[in-house]
């Protein structure tokens, strides 16, 4: 284990120990009430309020980052609506249609922009078309957002505002997937209300797996009256839990003494000493601003010969270059900085 650098994603890494503590604790408790009717689970949606400020959110524990998207948007966007986000987002790109089957159906609409964020003056175009009521196109019903982006990136709160406030002109609610929140906020340095709720967010997927848990995320509703239909839509989608409390567990020791911005500034730390180690060497390129735990950059084929040589593990990513090849490594709450240290060497030669 300790030979091999991986740097593939947040994902490969195991669970915190304190979760895992959290989890016998909650086994050693004994029975308890199912289907998120035990104190455990209550005491997730506390925590929720005090940590973004907001006495009157609902929230619910699913296993999946997919689930906690899909079950969200299901819940903003009609069968026939249309749902705009970015073209490297999570939901476009990575989850096999389940925004669309939740849904029923909806429609999910690309709009670009630079370094892995929605450009605003791209979605204000896209909702100055005529099409609301117009029976022939489907309808805009929803903007989703990635914090912090599939480019590594953080959108500030300006940046959330801004968009939030084009969405809710055209009576468009907002959506957050929020599966890397805590390193978008702890690159920001500013509070987690600040980013999503404050800043026009109505539902947020807030991320706990890639930063520790072993599966458990939570979909969190700034605004309860969206979540009407979110427990019919849960059941009937395979995701209401009856064990609730051991999702829940989990997300309580997240929660617990900033535990998962704990996590977030150790793997924004290290994803911060493999930038600097990495981009003094000569011809490597970042591709995009690191704001989080996720680093992308190109590297002559020698680099990465060496870093593979020394059993360092990192997935390729597209260039905008011809002829550049480009990587992405990501850091986690694991990673240690000598291994940090050894990459960079072995990228040294």
């Amino acid at each position: 284990m300790d030979a091999v650098l991986d740097f593939r994603s947040d994902n490969t890494a195991g669970a915190h120990p304190a979760i895992i503590e959290a989890l016998g604790r909650a086994y050693r408790a004994g029975p308890m009430a199912s289907y998120g009717e035990d104190p455990l689970t209550e005491r997730v949606v506390q925590r929720l309020r005090a940590i973004f400020e907001h006495a009157s959110l609902v929230a619910y524990p699913v296993a999946t980052g997919t689930a906690a998207n899909a079950l969200a948007l299901s819940c903003l966007t009609p069968p026939w609506g249309v749902v705009y986000c970015h073209p490297a987002a999570h939901i476009q790109v990575d989850e096999a249609g389940a925004p669309e089957l939740f849904s029923g159906g909806a429609k999910l609409v690309p709009v670009d922009g630079p370094a892995g964020k929605l450009d605003a003056q791209a979605l204000a175009a896209v909702l100055a078309q005529d099409v609301k009521g117009v029976v022939h196109h489907p309808q805009p019903a929803a903007v989703s957002i990635t914090q912090a982006t599939e480019c590594g990136t953080s959108y500030t709160p300006d940046e959330v505002g801004t968009l939030a406030a084009l969405a809710k002109e055209h009576g468009l609610a907002v959506h957050m997937d929020g599966a890397r929140l805590a390193n978008a906020v702890v690159h920001l340095g500013c509070t987690p209300a600040a980013v999503t709720w404050r800043a026009g967010v109505d539902v947020l997927s807030f991320g706990a797996t890639k930063n520790g848990a072993l599966g458990a995320e939570a979909v969190v509703f700034f605004d309860p009256a969206k979540a009407r239909e979110f427990e019919f839509r849960r059941k009937r989608g395979g995701h209401l839990f009856s064990k609730m409390r051991l999702l829940s567990a989990q997300l309580d020791a997240y929660l617990d003494n900033g535990l998962w911005l704990a996590n977030a500034r150790h793997a924004n730390a290290m994803a911060e000493g493999l930038e600097n180690g990495l981009s003094r060497l000569n011809s490597v390129r970042l591709l995009y601003p690191r704001q989080a735990n996720e680093l992308f950059v190109a590297l002559p084929d020698a680099i990465a010969e060496r870093l593979r040589a020394a059993g360092a593990l990192f997935y390729p990513w597209p260039s905008d270059r011809p002829g550049e090849t480009a990587y992405r490594f990501v850091t986690s709450f694991e990673t240690r900085p000598e291994q940090v240290a050894r990459a960079v060497a072995a990228a040294a030669g």
